[in-house]
């Protein structure tokens, strides 16, 4: 099922209020409207399914990875309203409302976003399994101020974890990617 198709029948008819049951479906089914990518989703799930699960079984969003399970290495980390979160300690029906941005949604008109290129640039990966959560956390650093030189980089990139310790190519491609915003 490609991600438009899954986008699309998740998105039937919302009820007027939700969470709520699911019509025709099971009992134990909540529907919750949010946006995905920019996306409009409306998803029909039980109410303990995390919203990495979600993203990644449901809608094929298959750049979020399951590392640890719970919350300890940030390999899962996605924009909820422009803010990290660990997708595996999040519940899809808390995002009523929100706007999730998975490292699918940076990209704009087929160019890279700017962190992106600059993790490319660096070479700041290796095996590359942590690179989209490392990607995300990145740009919510730069957003918030906290790339102000390396020290504060790791310091604030210490919830990404990098099994390859690529974690001086990372700084560095912070580091460049918050100057290339900043200018």
């Amino acid at each position: 099922m490609s991600i438009a198709s899954a986008l699309q029948s998740d998105v039937a008819e919302a009820p007027e209020h939700s969470p709520s049951v699911r019509p025709g479906g099971a009992p134990n089914q909540v529907a919750v409207r949010f946006k995905v990518n920019g996306r409009e989703v409306v998803a029909h799930v039980e109410p303990r399914v995390t919203l990495l699960d979600y993203l990644r079984e449901t809608l094929q969003l298959t750049g979020t990875k399951k590392g640890c399970n719970e919350g300890a290495c940030g390999t899962c980390t996605v924009l909820v309203d422009g803010h990290r979160m660990n997708g595996c300690l999040m519940l899809a029906v808390q995002c009523e409302g929100r706007e999730v941005t998975t490292i699918e949604g940076v990209a704009a008109d087929g160019a890279l976003h700017i962190v992106q290129a600059a993790f490319i640039k660096h070479d700041a990966f290796q095996c590359g399994y942590c690179t989209p959560g490392q990607i995300l956390s990145a740009i919510a650093c730069i957003r918030e101020g906290h790339a102000g030189d390396a020290d504060e980089v790791r310091e604030w990139m210490s919830g990404n974890i990098c099994r390859c310790s690529a974690y001086p190519q990372i700084t560095a491609a912070v580091l460049d990617a918050a100057a290339q915003l900043k200018g």
